[in-house]
C-alpha cells in the first residue's frame, strides 16, 4: 500500500488509462476483421456438431449492420478518448506544442497497435479468434444496440434522401461465387505443392457441379447424326441384329420419319422375348417391346434434368427443340460425366480423341464439345453460343471453311484438317503461348 501511495499518478494514470484503451482499440479491430472474414459454412458445420460459440458467431455475422456498428462505435469511442488523454498529458507536459507530440504519438501507437497488428492476426487466424471473442462481442452489440438502431435509422434516412440504394444483394449467387474463388484458391494451393495434375481433376469435378444449373442438355446431348435408332419397318431379324451388333442397351424406334421417335427397345427386354419365343425371331414384334419415349426440350439445365431422371427412375430421355424435332439423345451417363469426365467401359466405342502432338499443338475431331477440350486441356474457350469445336469454326468464321484453312480465335489458331461435306471432323488446334511463336 505504501508503493502504490508513492506513485505519482497524475503521471503515471494517463499512460496506464492511454495502454488500456489502445487495447481496447485493438480488440475492436481485431474483432471486426476476424467477424467479418471468418467462413460462414465452417461455423455452420460447427454449430451442427454442438458447439455453441459458433452458434453465437452466426447470430452476430446474421446482422452484420448492427455488429459493425457496435464495433466501429465502440472503436471510435475509446480512440477518441485515448487521445483526448494524450493530448491533456502531453499539454501539462510541454505545453501547448503537446498538441503536435500527441498527435504524432498517437497516430503511430494507434496505427501499428490497434489497427494493423490485431488485423493482421485476425486475417490469419479468423476463424480461431471469432470464435474466442464471440460471447464478449455479443454483449458489446446489445449494450450498444440502442445506439447503433439510431444510427442505423439516420444512415437508412440519409440515403433516401440522397435517393441512393444499399443494394440488394443476391446472397445465393454470392455464395456460388465464394465456392467458385475457394475451388480456384485450394487449386492454386495444391498446385504450389505439387499435386497439378490431381488438384486439376478436383477442380474440374466441382466447378462441373456448379455448372450444372447453367449449362443445358443440349450442350451434353448425343446429337442425332450420331445417334444409333431403328426403322420399325425393317425386317426383325434386321432389328434384332442391330440390337445385338449395338454397344448400346436403349435405342430409339422411329417410323415413317427418323423425327417420329415412336419408342425405345431396350436389349435386355429383346433378349427376354427372344428366349420367351426360344429363339425363332420371327415371331418377335418390335412394337411388342418397346417402352414409351420420353421426350424433353433441349433447353433443359442438367440439374433439372437429373433430378428427372432420378424422379422417373430412367437413364434416357429424347432431347427436342422448339418446334418438337428430335435433335438427340441425352443419358443419365452423359450427365454424370460431365461431373467426374469419360466413363468408358469394354462397350463403349471410342470416345471422341484429343491427340498430342508433343509439339504444343493437338489434333481434335470437329465434334468434341468445347467444354471436354476446355475440361480435358484447362483451355478458357468460350461456349456460349455452339457446343462443339466444329460450331466454334462456324460461328466465328460466318462461313463453312475448306481443309487447310487457318483461322485464329480467341488467340488459339485452328487448322481444317479434314472436311466431309459440309461438316469439320477434324482440327489442329494451337493454344495461344505456342501459336504467338509459330506467327
Amino acid at each position: 500500500m505504501e508503493f502504490i501511495n508513492t506513485i505519482d499518478w497524475s503521471f503515471w494514470g494517463p499512460i496506464l488509462s492511454i495502454l488500456i484503451l489502445i487495447c481496447l482499440s485493438g480488440f475492436f479491430s481485431g474483432s471486426e476483421t476476424a467477424l467479418t472474414a471468418v467462413s460462414k459454412a465452417r461455423m455452420l458445420t460447427l454449430e451442427k456438431e454442438g458447439n455453441k460459440r459458433a452458434g453465437v458467431v452466426n447470430i452476430l455475422i446474421e446482422r452484420k449492420d448492427r455488429l459493425i456498428g457496435a464495433l466501429l462505435l465502440g472503436n471510435n469511442l475509446v480512440n477518441i478518448l485515448a487521445s483526448a488523454i494524450a493530448t491533456a498529458f502531453f499539454i501539462n507536459l510541454v505545453g501547448e506544442a503537446g498538441v503536435v507530440y500527441a498527435t504524432l504519438i498517437m497516430t503511430v501507437i494507434v496505427l501499428v497497435f490497434a489497427e494493423v497488428l490485431p488485423k493482421t492476426y485476425a486475417l490469419a487466424n479468423s476463424d480461431k479468434m471469432a470464435l474466442f471473442i464471440a460471447p464478449a462481442i455479443r454483449v458489446v452489440v446489445f449494450v450498444f444496440s440502442p445506439i447503433t438502431g439510431l444510427i442505423a435509422r439516420i444512415v437508412n434516412g440519409t440515403l433516401k434522401a440522397l435517393r441512393l440504394t444499399q443494394g440488394d444483394a443476391n446472397m445465393a449467387d454470392m455464395a456460388v461465387q465464394e465456392l467458385r474463388g475457394a475451388i480456384e484458391l485450394a487449386h492454386d494451393s495444391e498446385n504450389e505443392n505439387g499435386q497439378a495434375k490431381e488438384s486439376s481433376e478436383k477442380r474440374a469435378m466441382l466447378r462441373s457441379i456448379l455448372d450444372l444449373v447453367d449449362v443445358d442438355v443440349e450442350d451434353v446431348m448425343t446429337h442425332r447424326s450420331n445417334v444409333t435408332a431403328l426403322d420399325a419397318d425393317e425386317p426383325i431379324h434386321h432389328l434384332v441384329d442391330q440390337v445385338l451388333d449395338s454397344p448400346y442397351t436403349r435405342i430409339p424406334v422411329w417410323q415413317n420419319d427418323s423425327d417420329n421417335i415412336i419408342g425405345i427397345v431396350h436389349a435386355k427386354i429383346m433378349l427376354r422375348e427372344l428366349r420367351g419365343v426360344k429363339g425363332e425371331v420371327d415371331k418377335l414384334s418390335i412394337k411388342s417391346m418397346m417402352l414409351e419415349p420420353w421426350f424433353v426440350p433441349e433447353t433443359t439445365t442438367l440439374f433439372d434434368q437429373l433430378q428427372a431422371f432420378r424422379e422417373r427412375k430412367e437413364h434416357f430421355a429424347i432431347v427436342v427443340d422448339e418446334y418438337g424435332a428430335s435433335q438427340g439423345i441425352v443419358t443419365l451417363e452423359d450427365i454424370l460425366e460431365e461431373i467426374v469426365g469419360e466413363i468408358d467401359d469394354e462397350q463403349d466405342l471410342a470416345a471422341t480423341g484429343i491427340k498430342d502432338q508433343g509439339d504444343g499443338s493437338y489434333v481434335i475431331e470437329g465434334t468434341a464439345t468445347v467444354r471436354d477440350v476446355n475440361r480435358e486441356l484447362d483451355w478458357g474457350l468460350p461456349d456460349e453460343d455452339y457446343t462443339t469445336l466444329a460450331g466454334l469454326i462456324l460461328h466465328e468464321s460466318k462461313m463453312v471453311p475448306e481443309e487447310g484453312q487457318n483461322f485464329i480465335f480467341f488467340g488459339y489458331r485452328f487448322s481444317v484438317l479434314l472436311r466431309e461435306r459440309h461438316q469439320i471432323k477434324l482440327l489442329k488446334v494451337i493454344p495461344p503461348a505456342e501459336a504467338e511463336i509459330t506467327n
